[in-house]
């Protein structure tokens, strides 16, 4: 068994969690919720493919070869991957959170059916 196998289930649980949770709940909130523990999950599984070559840094003093196979180096390009998802994720995050906020001054109970409703026959805009 790899050793990174269970730890790879709870990951594929924890975005599995994620899109029951988007899926299911009918309060905004609680699908943006589900969204972001499914993109962590989808983070996660990537830094787990990245770690599987091994942890050592590629990063080589001057100098040095790289003459030892034995070694086991990380992948750098699947980081740097995730650190640009993290940084998208997190900007997504925050606008939908703006957005849903706004929409909650419109109705509080940010029922998506009510929001479709209110999306179909909109309010009379306030003088």
């Amino acid at each position: 068994m790899h050793p990174y196998a269970v730890l790879e289930a709870l990951v594929l649980a924890t975005v599995l969690i994620g899109l029951v949770a988007l899926l299911r709940h009918r309060n905004l909130w609680m699908k943006l919720l589900g969204m972001d523990v499914m993109g962590t999950g989808v983070i996660a599984l990537f830094v787990l493919v990245a770690a599987r070559g091994g942890l050592r840094t590629p990063i080589l003093p001057p100098g040095s070869l790289l003459a030892d196979p034995a070694q086991r180096w990380a992948d750098p390009i699947p980081q740097a991957v995730i650190l640009t998802a993290i940084v998208i994720g997190f900007s997504v995050q925050a606008l939908l959170l703006v957005a849903t906020t706004r929409l909650a001054r419109l109705d509080p109970s940010l029922d998506v059916e009510s929001l479709d409703a209110l999306a179909a026959d909109p309010p009379a805009p306030r003088p």
